[in-house]
């Protein structure tokens, strides 16, 4: 990337990703660099272009509102670069930090009479996306970010749902940085996580047949003890007319004034007496034969709620153990005073649509000068080194510069404890005077957007409706327990109280999420 290669070589790296319509525009590009008469005879518009050398997996994605333009980069520089079309005025392409949550090889819009949208990439589920669409030249979209048409078809297969889109307002890149405050993984905890999931997703299997058993063998008793109640008090009754029956034949024979009257009273009062007295071991017999059964649901039910809290540090573990295998994303707000953490799970979401994002971790902060702007700064895990990470950063607003915004940070040491020891090439720590966008939710990663920016298209559009999560509570459809991920605060969420565009609504939950995992 930092060497110039000659024209054949830069040709050569096009062919291994462009679509077959980019090539002659990347090669415009290339050839300009060489010439710089060329360069000047260019179209004002950027060009597409491919990087002169091998590229990898996409990282993360940057538009640039200010030059219309997106690059995409790889753990090693850009990898592809593209004019756009973002929203026109009114309807401007929000800017912030948002990340892949969908992607749709024939989308065709439910907002706007069915429009096309090839090889959509979605960042919003307001109807925010990356997508192919027409170029004009400048800012024209409804807010989408339009891309050229081969481009987008080019680039569908090789991005993933998770991947970081930063829209900037203006031209901004990522830089190497170092900072102690950023996290550094352990070889050996690395090495570990594999066996370990495998060992603790073996034993919440084994505690979820457990639960399971034990619930049916509550059910089983619960059933039998069921019809109890209703057993016992028809043989009270019965009891109760057979002891009445011998008190009225009591009362007749005191009253008998003839022998043969009081023969006859004396003959019903033992018929009554023994009536009675089976009435009496009925009971007897049948409340000493419930007592077991009685004794048997409390028993069962203890067992039952006993396993199936044995099945949910089971699955607690064997999800930290999975989460573990993934990039860890850190989002710190100066507007909330709060740490998040998310990592995707890649579970489909219950009611369609994306994939579910781990949300248990959230914590306060703490913020020295906390009245004082951070700006808003994303720094990333671009690959591994010999130190354990190396990292880059992105400004996207101005505040303090990152080193010194990171230096006014003190992140939890449990939370570091828990993180930092398994972060993979990735991971991400985002810091912004911004709370969370109300578009964050479990089907996304961390949706923040500049408040001090124009935000049309994001008012515009209907805020994603709440949604009826299911509970689901596996993993994999194997019963390992997920069901808690799905938490959504019901109430109205604050505004930012930084200045702010249009009123649009952010995320703030109520209360902390009671679980942690790592």
């Amino acid at each position: 990337m930092k060497n110039r290669l000659t024209t054949a070589q830069s040709t050569l790296a096009m062919r291994r990703w462009a679509h077959p319509g980019m090539i002659a525009l990347a090669t415009l590009a290339v050839l300009a660099v060489a010439n710089p008469a060329t360069a000047a005879k260019q179209a004002r518009q950027p060009a597409e272009a491919v990087a002169p050398r091998e590229a990898g997996e996409p990282i993360m994605a940057i538009v640039s509102i200010k030059s219309q333009q997106v690059t995409f980069y790889d753990a090693d520089g850009w990898i592809l670069r593209a004019p756009v079309s973002t929203g026109t005025t009114g309807r401007e392409t929000p800017a912030g930090v948002f990340a892949v949550v969908e992607k749709d090889k024939d989308h065709h819009s439910t907002m706007y009479d069915d429009a096309w949208m090839p090889n959509m990439q979605r960042i919003t589920w307001n109807g925010i996306a990356l997508h192919g669409g027409p170029l004009p030249g400048y800012a024209a979209s409804h807010g989408c970010v339009r891309m050229p048409f081969g481009f987008a078809e080019g680039l569908f297969d090789k991005t993933n749902i998770g991947m970081r889109v930063i829209i900037s307002p203006n031209d901004a890149a990522p830089i190497d940085f170092t900072h102690p405050s950023l996290f550094v993984p352990k070889r050996e905890a690395i090495a570990a996580v594999p066996s370990r999931a495998d060992k603790l997703s073996a034993e919440a299997e084994e505690a979820t047949r457990a639960a399971d058993e034990a619930k049916k063998a509550a059910a089983i008793a619960a059933k039998e003890a069921a019809s109890l109640p209703a057993s016992l008090r028809k043989l009270e009754q019965q009891k109760a007319r057979a002891d009445a029956e011998l008190a009225f034949a009591d009362k007749s024979l005191a009253a008998a004034k003839t022998d043969q009257a009081r023969a006859k009273a004396e003959e019903l009062k033992q018929k009554a007496a023994t009536r009675a007295a089976d009435a009496a071991t009925q009971l007897d017999t049948a409340k000493a034969a419930a007592q077991p059964k009685r004794d048997a649901v409390a028993a069962t039910k203890e067992a039952a709620k006993a396993t199936a809290t044995k099945k949910a540090d089971a699955v607690k573990a064997a999800t930290d153990a999975k989460l573990a295998l993934e990039p860890v994303s850190v989002y710190i707000s100066r507007a909330t005073q709060r740490l998040y953490v998310r990592r995707n799970t890649h579970k489909p979401a219950p009611d369609g649509g994306g994939e579910v994002f781990d949300t248990s971790i959230e914590v306060p902060v703490t913020i020295r000068n906390p009245d004082r702007p951070l700006g808003t700064h994303i720094f990333t895990a671009m690959a591994k080194n010999d130190t354990g990470l190396r990292w880059s950063v992105v400004t996207i607003e101005n505040g303090d510069d990152a080193k010194d915004a990171l230096d006014r940070i003190t992140i939890p040491q449990d939370v570091w404890d828990r993180i930092a020891p398994t972060a993979l090439p990735r991971s991400s720590i985002i810091i912004s005077d911004e709370p969370l966008s109300s578009e964050t939710n479990y089907r996304t990663e961390f949706v923040a957007v500049l408040s001090n920016q124009p935000q049309g298209g994001f008012i515009t559009r209907k805020p994603t409706a709440p949604m009826d999560i299911a509970s689901d509570d596996s993993w994999d459809n194997g019963g390992n327990g997920f069901g808690f991920f799905f938490q959504r605060d019901p109430n109205p969420q604050p505004v930012n109280p930084r200045r702010q565009r249009g009123g649009y609504p952010y995320y703030q939950p109520a209360q902390p999420m009671p679980r942690s995992f790592w």
